[in-house]
């Protein structure tokens, strides 16, 4: 899948992985994606209600040998 932007917060435990998404995606433009990945598994639970809470749209969460990766889109109302 295509993204805009990538974050790399694998090795990183709960809570810097939602930290770091946060800065991040208001650095990018309304409709860019940016991918995520991580290594904490708490981060399946937190970063879908993230998005939620402040309107981003997760487009994909894909699991594969204890990473996972998250495409997230900027929404234009959640600017």
């Amino acid at each position: 899948m295509k993204s805009h932007h990538t974050l790399d917060a694998r090795g990183l435990l709960c809570p810097e992985p939602v930290m770091l998404l946060h800065t991040a995606v208001r650095k990018i433009a309304a409709d860019e994606v940016l991918k995520l990945l991580a290594t904490d598994a708490s981060t399946q639970r937190d970063i879908p209600k993230f998005c939620q809470f402040l309107g981003y749209e997760l487009i994909e969460h894909r699991r594969h040998n204890g990473e996972h990766t998250f495409w997230i889109r900027k929404t234009l109302s959640s600017d």
